[in-house]
């Protein structure tokens, strides 16, 4: 049986803001894999790299669930590109942690690659066996990135490699990530594993539209919303150029998110420069990221969701709108076409021309019928997501490494 379970996320903690920074959709889904996980009686504790003064040592989001801020390198936010000089001292300072605390665990599993190198690091001075998450692919981002955006180093696609082959098994969040592992990276099939991220259904899920927009404050009709972190591979310069061309004179665009990355800052710089030189300044609106609630309003409010993201391993914001009913247009790349289904519960565009964008906005924002069709089948496929369900594949998964594991020891 297991019982606890050590989740390493080195660059990113799970209590950070998502939307800031480097926290996006992996904060979120370690934070409620740890909480369901927890509720399920295992016990969770989240190891991250202490990036600022305040946050004190250990939290405890929840019983049985603890996040512990490891001292790797300077207490300050760091650009992923140094990360990679952290990780020793970073899986020094965990194991340390667990030794002074008489902590055991029956498994580590690791987030994004990074941490799976420190995982790889752990594995072999514990004897645990570790399951890795990747969350992000460097060789499939580089497959859609835009012409400005940087390319993989290899230090990432070669740790990438080492650690699906130490790994004693390598979790795909869709049957498409699934795929890309085999396709891009050799990976055996047998030491793949697939399982979803759930949704927390009492926080997104339908509500009066007219409410949520008194809540948020929004004005206007029809709007879009994009809801990401601001840099090129979300692809927020589609959705405003998109927007230029939609039918309706009066949509507006929502973004909600911050810089993100190397090139965020620039590419915020860049996105309200050019919707100001297509004559959109009053019609796109530029929101700080807000919390999960908050957010969830802001998905009722709109009558589009928009996610032209250039790649997108699951897409959780998709399935977070689908859950609140409203349909979705998304590129269809990555694990985007496992969370729509094209024609039911939103629509998907291949590539990235806003011109095709547009099309497909028009068909939700001037269609009445289509738009209550979609928002039905929105909220009949994202049932399917549950984290109820992820934590049960996730026992299982783990049940069996470490059956493996102890067989082969």
């Amino acid at each position: 049986m297991i019982e606890s379970v050590a989740y390493l996320s080195l660059h990113s903690c799970p209590l950070q803001q998502p939307g800031i920074g480097d926290a996006g959709g992996m904060n979120v889904y370690i934070r409620e894999l740890g909480r369901a996980m927890a509720e399920h009686g295992t016990e969770v504790v989240v190891f991250t790299r202490r990036s600022d003064q305040l946050t004190p040592d250990v939290v405890e989001v929840a019983p049985g669930f603890q996040v512990v801020h490891i001292e790797a390198g300077p207490r300050a936010p760091l650009p992923i590109s140094e990360m990679p000089g952290l990780v020793a001292e970073f899986a020094e300072g965990t194991l340390a942690w667990i030794d002074q605390n008489g902590t055991q665990f029956d498994i580590l599993h690791s987030h994004y690659w990074l941490s799976g190198w420190a995982g790889v690091l752990l594995k072999e001075k514990l004897g645990l066996p570790l399951a890795n998450s990747f969350h992000t692919l460097g060789r499939v981002k580089d497959l859609t990135r835009r012409a400005d955006q940087e390319p993989a180093r290899p230090i990432r696609t070669l740790t990438e490699e080492e650690v699906i082959a130490r790994s004693d098994c390598v979790v795909a969040s869709t049957p498409f990530e699934f795929d890309d592992l085999m396709e891009h990276y050799s990976a055996d099939p047998a030491r793949l594993c697939t399982s979803p991220p759930g949704i927390n259904h009492a926080v997104f899920r339908p509500g009066s539209k007219r409410q949520a927009r008194s809540w948020t404050g929004l004005t206007g009709d029809p709007i879009v919303l994009f809801a990401g972190r601001i840099q090129p591979l979300k692809g927020v310069d589609v959705a405003i150029e998109a927007l230029s061309m939609v039918s309706p004179e009066h949509a507006q665009l929502v973004i909600i998110g911050g810089p993100s990355g190397s090139q965020g800052e620039a590419e915020m710089a860049r996105l309200r420069s050019l919707t100001t030189e297509l004559g959109l300044a009053e019609r796109v609106h530029f929101i700080p990221p807000v919390d999960r609630s908050r957010l969830a309003a802001f998905y009722q409010a709109a009558d589009a969701v928009i996610v032209p993201s250039r790649s997108e391993t699951f897409g959780l914001v998709a399935a977070e709108a689908q859950s609140c009913g409203t349909p979705v247009v998304a590129a269809a790349v990555g694990g985007l076409p496992y969370i729509i289904e094209d024609g039911k519960s939103g629509l998907l565009v291949d590539g990235h021309d806003p011109v095709d964008y547009a099309a497909a906005l028009d068909r939700v924002l001037t269609d009445d019928d289509l738009a209550a069709t979609l928002s039905a089948g929105a909220l009949d496929h994202s049932e399917r997501f549950s984290w109820d369900a992820t934590v049960s594949r996730f026992l299982e998964l783990y049940e069996g490494i470490s059956a493996s594991s102890s067989t082969a020891i």
